[in-house]
């Protein structure tokens, strides 16, 4: 049976691109005012007419199941204010300059972060096609501020999670005409889909006194490009080992009420309205993987 989806997707992606005097857009949508509606209607369309070319490509192939863990280091990471200029409610950082001569932030990193995934894709030939789901259920964040100088305390900390859902394409170099290291298939690939970061309360500790700044959740794009070789165990199980890279986006602090606490007690603590604070997440890792073909 064939998909008969692609050229009225076509079609609706081209009005959707088009400017309201009717002229033809650019490399992007012209988004109105207000207008994430169409940009989801758009993102829909588009999606429908990939998994409508994967129930295609599916019946010239097979089925698979594949699930893996993997290893994350995470990149360097800075937390600044979504807005250094806001007021009400008070910036965290705001626009001044630190300590040691740079902008006001946190800096530090999630150290080396566990996942686990789960993959249902389409194999065919020298193409995959694979809804993938990855849950990293744990990470920390340590770093350090720089309202002071350098070598006073200033300690930052953060607990997080996240889940992503991805739309991911991988293509087997070897099938291609490509050279073959013994029984080791070589593959790339990439994926497009969603995040969701929760993050917990932020800790910041100084010399005298603990910053209590509240977590936050937030849900939004995230991508990853992946390289590695697959080697067959039998006719049907794989097994996967690659490095990958992630980018999940920012994750984000909310608007909030926290605190400032002197440890020795010598005062009560002083209630702060803080708004929100970003930071930008990305990691690179290795993945190893069973892929089960039915």
């Amino acid at each position: 049976m064939s998909c008969n989806f692609g050229k009225r997707a076509s079609a609706e992606v081209l009005a959707l691109s088009r400017h309201p005097d009717g002229s033809a857009g650019q490399s992007l949508p012209w988004v109105p005012p207000g207008g994430r509606g169409r940009l989801a209607q758009l993102a829909t369309i588009v999606l429908a007419a990939g998994l409508c070319l994967a129930s295609d490509l599916a019946l010239a192939g097979s089925y698979y199941l594949r699930g893996g863990i993997g290893l994350d280091t995470r990149e360097t990471t800075a937390f600044t204010d979504t807005d250094c200029t806001s007021t009400t409610p008070a910036a965290l950082y705001g626009c001044g300059t630190g300590g040691d001569g740079a902008r006001l932030r946190s800096v530090g990193d999630f150290g080396t972060v566990a996942s686990v995934d789960l993959g249902l894709g389409y194999e065919t030939g020298a193409a995959r096609i694979e809804v993938l789901v990855e849950y990293r259920p744990g990470y920390s964040f340590e770093g350090r501020a720089n309202y002071l100088a350098p070598e006073r305390r200033q300690e930052v900390s953060a607990d997080l999670s996240s889940v992503s859902g991805m739309l991911a394409g991988f293509v087997d170099l070897a099938a291609l005409g490509l050279p073959r290291p013994g029984p080791f298939a070589p593959f790339i690939g990439a994926g497009i889909g969603t995040v969701h970061t929760r993050i917990g309360q932020t800790t910041m500790t100084f010399p005298a006194t603990t910053t209590v700044v509240p977590g936050g959740s937030r849900t939004g794009m995230a991508w990853m490009a992946t390289a590695g070789f697959a080697m067959a165990l039998n006719e049907r199980v794989s097994l996967d080992l690659a490095w990958r890279y992630t980018d999940l986006g920012e994750i984000r602090t909310r608007r909030g009420a926290g605190r400032v606490v002197w440890r020795d007690g010598s005062r009560e603590p002083l209630p702060l309205d803080i708004a929100p604070t970003k930071a930008r997440l990305k990691s690179h890792g290795v993945r190893l993987s069973l892929r089960y073909t039915f």
